[in-house]
């Protein structure tokens, strides 16, 4: 089996980026032990890819994977990036030239949410392209989160989207499993060899500060109900972190990266910081 590497979801990083330049951040990650990152939410310009061609060459830093849309909402909604319908050329080249295999679709588009029949068009969709960009050396992975567990006919939507597609993989986060009320133990084996990479990042019930909840009476309850569920960094949350790495590397998993959608405040190489320090005493160290 391919040898297993933990790295970084740069999404969490993107305003340090925009504050430091994608090159000294890549620096940062590396000087933090990790040597592996996915692209995500950030400018691929030509700067960038070459910010990201010099930390392969200056450190080996290796972009496992990057981002991309499938396509616009509509003429007068786009998506913030490049799209496959759009730019499937410059995507193609972008990651040849960091020497990236992997591509992932960050979420379900609003427009085809809501049916069996819109889930099973847009399946159809990421096979076409999935199709082709393998003839390139290209993977193309589907970032599940927790809506994709909704079912239509007593058939998870992301189980449709599995049985529909050959081609297509699927990227799963086990905090998103674990927030649909599914234990990522039990679903990671379900895809089995169509997964190369997994999203780490734990769940906690956070501290309650009602201060921090808007409205009175009813309104603020409500927030707080459904607002103090948090992202936290490995190990400081409930998940059976090392049970669910274990059976995720048994399902043929080549790449964990670690990520946090909110920092709540923290700094993020902090956060990243005490989610490595975790992981090591988990006995994952050569990993890194």
């Amino acid at each position: 089996m391919t040898s297993t590497q933990i790295g970084v979801q740069m999404m969490m990083l993107k305003q340090k980026v925009q504050e430091e330049g994608l090159y000294n951040v890549l620096k940062k990650v590396s000087d933090l032990g990790y040597n592996a990152v996915e692209i995500s939410q950030i400018d691929m310009n030509q700067q960038n890819i070459e910010a990201m061609q010099q930390a392969i060459n200056d450190f080996g830093m290796n972009i496992a994977a990057m981002s991309c849309g499938v396509e616009h909402i509509s003429a007068k909604q786009k998506y913030p990036g490049d799209t496959l319908e759009d730019d499937f050329e410059k995507i193609v080249a972008d990651c040849k030239a960091v020497n990236c295999s992997i591509l992932r679709i960050g979420m379900l588009p609003i427009n085809y949410m809501g049916s069996k029949e819109s889930t099973l068009q847009f399946a159809e969709i990421c096979e076409t392209y999935a199709k082709r960009l393998k003839e390139e050396g290209i993977d193309l992975y589907y970032h599940a989160h927790n809506l994709e567990f909704v079912q239509y006919n007593g058939q998870f939507m992301l189980d449709l989207m599995r049985d529909h597609t050959n081609y297509l993989g699927f990227e799963l986060d086990i905090h998103w499993i674990w927030r649909a009320g599914l234990n990522p133990i039990d679903v990671i084996p379900k895809y089995a060899n169509r997964i190369r990479a997994i999203h780490l990042k734990d769940y906690r019930v956070g501290e309650i500060d009602m201060s921090q909840y808007p409205g009175e009476g009813h309104e603020k309850l409500y927030y707080m109900l459904h607002m103090i569920t948090q992202f936290a960094e490995l190990g400081k949350g409930t998940l059976p972190l090392k049970d669910i790495i274990e059976i995720g590397r048994e399902s043929g998993s080549e790449y964990f990266f670690v990520e946090q959608d909110e920092l709540y405040g923290e700094d993020p190489y902090n956060c990243l910081t005490i989610s490595r320090d975790h992981l090591y005493d988990l006995g994952y160290k050569s990993w890194f």
